[in-house]
């Protein structure tokens, strides 16, 4: 019976898990008086070469504690601007970008602009106060558009600096072209103003009330001469360029007047952003 026990035992596959086995070691053979003597070697501790078999659960541990490691709380934006802490990957920075608003934004150290556009430069600045229904909640004192001066800096808000700034780079730029050397500079005859419309006593309060308007009276060139809406509007290639301005710029502005609007204007643009459910008023 022990013999057929330890034969089965042979044949089936161990179904303990496998263990490192110690090697032999030799018998230890005593040489004395009365002869050779064997002597039962001792137990000796298993081989450091046995490396012991890694349970299967064991390294599935390991590979989970890994990955938890490197999932590390990564800090993300949420729309409004907080930032809140959550186990994801590491998000492309346009889908971080916060959502645009005419609020402004101030200019970085590196010199961007503001009112989410590089090409306008200038500083947020404090809400500018009535008196009445005048005043600018978000104001900004713009000092260049698409790389023109302005000729003294200029209250308005984001939305009327937005409007300059796209007639600059749709209108003044590709219309004047190298003439006199190129412009170079705006001519403000009026920015921020608390007053009524071309200053008549009962009228309703104007734009420039509101900060939503500017008045251009010339166009600075690099050669120091300029294109004056008093002096070339009507006549010859200056005055040809000062109505393709006067036309470029109806569209991002919603009221244009020019000085064949009334004599209120004779001597200067007056661009606001004013909308009507009809469209731009241009004249």
């Amino acid at each position: 019976m022990i013999r057929f026990l330890a034969l089965l035992a042979m044949t089936v596959p161990a179904l303990a898990e496998p263990r490192p086995v110690p090697r032999p070691a030799p018998e230890i053979v005593v040489m004395s008086s009365r002869g050779a003597v064997a002597v039962a070697p001792e137990v000796q501790a298993p081989d450091a070469s046995v490396r012991p078999v890694t349970r299967l659960d064991d390294a599935v541990r390991d590979a989970r504690a890994g990955d938890a490691a490197r999932r590390m709380a990564l800090p993300l934006v949420d729309v409004a601007g907080l930032v809140r802490q959550a186990f994801r990957p590491i998000q492309r920075d346009d889908e971080l970008i916060l959502a645009m608003s005419r609020q402004p934004r101030r200019e970085s150290a590196a010199g961007g602009g503001i009112c989410g556009r590089g090409s306008i430069q200038g500083t947020a600045i404090p809400a500018v106060p009535g008196p009445g229904a005048c005043g600018i909640p978000n104001a900004v004192r713009i000092t260049s558009v698409s790389g023109l001066a302005l000729s003294r800096p200029t209250r308005m808000d984001c939305g009327t600096a937005q409007a300059l700034d796209q007639w600059v780079r749709a209108g003044v730029l590709p219309e004047v072209g190298r003439t006199g050397g190129g412009a170079v500079a705006l001519q403000v005859a009026a920015g921020y103003a608390c007053r009524t419309r071309n200053n008549q006593s009962g009228a309703k309060i104007s734009e420039h009330g509101r900060g939503r308007a500017i008045d251009i009276s010339a166009i600075r060139l690099a050669d120091g001469s300029q294109i004056s809406v008093l002096d070339h509007w009507g006549g010859g290639e200056r005055g040809r360029i000062l109505r393709a301005l006067w036309r470029a710029a109806c569209g991002p502005f919603g009221t244009v007047l020019g000085p064949e609007s009334d004599r209120f204007h004779r001597d200067h643009f007056h661009f606001d952003t004013a909308r009507y459910r009809s469209g731009s008023y241009c004249r």
